[in-house]
């Protein structure tokens, strides 16, 4: 996590001097500055200094990654990454829940974003539970 702590650290560098940039710039060619696009590219810098605090924190707590040692093979990191479904359609209806919750927000038909984010939450959980096996489940 040190790499993209680095890597959003330096973003928001980048950003911040784009911010000053931009506000010196419209300052002296409109006479005032620019509010809407300072607050925009404020938040921008605040977002990367988030995130890139977020994983300092994290990087800090696990153990170095191949990622993150300069020493480090590509056989270093090799290995199961993660457990993903191969067969699982819920992800096309929390896709297609978001879609019908953007039309109802683009229409300015509430009760069509509400059905849009009724599907896109009961895809979510449909999905979390995929895979719940256990003595609770209900299943004798």
């Amino acid at each position: 996590m040190r790499t993209e702590a680095r890597l959003f650290g330096l973003l928001a560098a980048i950003m911040l001097t784009f911010t000053i940039v931009y506000w010196v710039m419209t300052a002296t060619i409109m006479g005032h500055a620019e509010r809407v696009g300072i607050v925009a590219l404020g938040l921008t810098t605040a977002l990367c200094v988030l995130i890139g605090g977020d994983c300092w924190l994290v990087s800090r707590r696990i153990p170095l990654r191949p990622e993150d040692r300069d020493d480090a093979t590509p056989a270093d990191g090799a290995g199961d990454v993660g457990f993903f479904s191969p067969f699982s359609y819920w992800p096309a209806a929390i896709g297609l829940g978001a879609a019908v919750v953007a039309l109802g927000v683009a229409l300015w038909q509430l009760w069509i974003a509400a059905v849009g984010l009724f599907i896109a939450i009961w895809g979510a959980a449909a999905m979390l539970f995929e895979y719940y096996t256990g003595a609770s489940r209900g299943e004798s």
